[in-house]
């Protein structure tokens, strides 16, 4: 056991399970976990445990629940942890009482090359503007949320049709190797960091909300693709089809797609089918629709769905 640093993990979602898991594996002391409070879920509304919290349990690792980050009650119990050393992998901003407690600071991993991409949602908006390289970054917290000093950053390329959860999955592997990287700077006292360069264009990642997830189909092909994909699977890209006779209007998601560049004489929004494929017309050539959920139904891919629905009937509304 490393006794050098005394650790303090904070985050909540499975993309933060990775990192965990590597200090662990690497025999690091993690004195607490904090993560959020037990929610309700599902249809029952049963209390669900985050990831960190499934995690940390079954390694029997002391874990803080707190509603109010800056609460005496909260501080008290963190400062009992007497940590040397905090990590913040997708958690909740922290107030300076927090981040600034251990003698060795507070760290983030960030899924960006930070300063590009500061915010909630780095992994859609890369994607959704469809840059061709991302990566993870390492930074010391500070007051202003993701301007912290850079430790360290791993670049990462996006392929064409990589969707945003696609590249989560990759991304939490190779940040969890950048956590571990870090540590052992840090512990190595061997770190070195470089302030943010703050002059040059900066691209926001500012929280998605549904309205924001709605195509417009009047914009050109790689716009839409890299919305879709930049949205998939979560909160999801969505459309919606009228029926042609009853004027019904049915919301359908849009999970994954590929580009068929070229030109044609069809209105844009114009849906061709065939018995395995749906086509729509856009400017730019013809999207075609692999993965989709019609409302109420699950997620299939093309095929399936046109053998259970007649989307002649149908046209895009929009």
């Amino acid at each position: 056991m490393k006794n050098k640093l005394r650790i303090v993990f904070m985050g909540t979602p499975d993309f933060a399970v990775e990192s965990l898991k590597v200090l662990i594996e690497n025999n690091y002391d993690i004195v607490g976990v904090v993560t959020a409070p037990d929610k309700p879920a599902g249809r029952g509304q049963k209390l669900q445990e985050s990831a960190v919290k499934q995690f940390a349990t079954q390694h029997h690792l002391t874990i803080l629940q707190p509603t109010n980050l800056k609460s005496e009650e909260f501080l008290k119990e963190l400062k009992l942890l007497n940590a040397n050393l905090q990590i913040v992998v997708a958690f909740r901003m922290l107030p300076e009482a927090v981040w600034n407690m251990p003698e060795l600071g507070t760290f983030n991993l960030h899924a960006s090359l930070l300063p590009q991409y500061r915010g909630a949602a780095p992994i859609n908006w890369a994607i959704i503007n469809g840059e061709k390289e991302t990566g993870v970054t390492t930074f010391f917290l500070q007051h202003k949320i993701d301007t912290g000093d850079i430790i360290e950053q791993k670049k990462v390329t996006i392929g064409e049709n990589e969707t945003a959860g696609e590249l989560h999955d990759k991304l939490r592997y190779i940040g969890g190797e950048l956590v571990l990287k870090t540590v052992q700077a840090i512990e190595n006292r061997s770190i070195k960091t470089q302030p943010q360069k703050e002059n040059q264009t900066l691209k926001e990642a500012y929280k998605i909300f549904k309205p924001d997830c709605k195509i417009d189909w009047n914009q050109p092909i790689d716009i839409i693709h890299n919305k879709i994909r930049g949205l998939s699977p979560y909160p999801t890209a969505w459309t919606e089809l009228k029926h042609k006779k009853n004027n019904t209007i049915l919301s359908l998601k849009i999970f994954k797609t590929i580009k068929l560049i070229g030109t044609h004489q069809q209105t844009v929004g114009t849906i061709s089918t065939t018995k395995n494929s749906i086509l729509i017309a856009v400017n730019g050539g013809f999207i075609q629709l692999l993965e989709l959920q019609l409302e109420g139904k699950k997620r299939m891919d093309a095929p399936a769905l046109l053998n259970g629905f007649n989307l002649n009937e149908y046209l895009l509304f929009f």
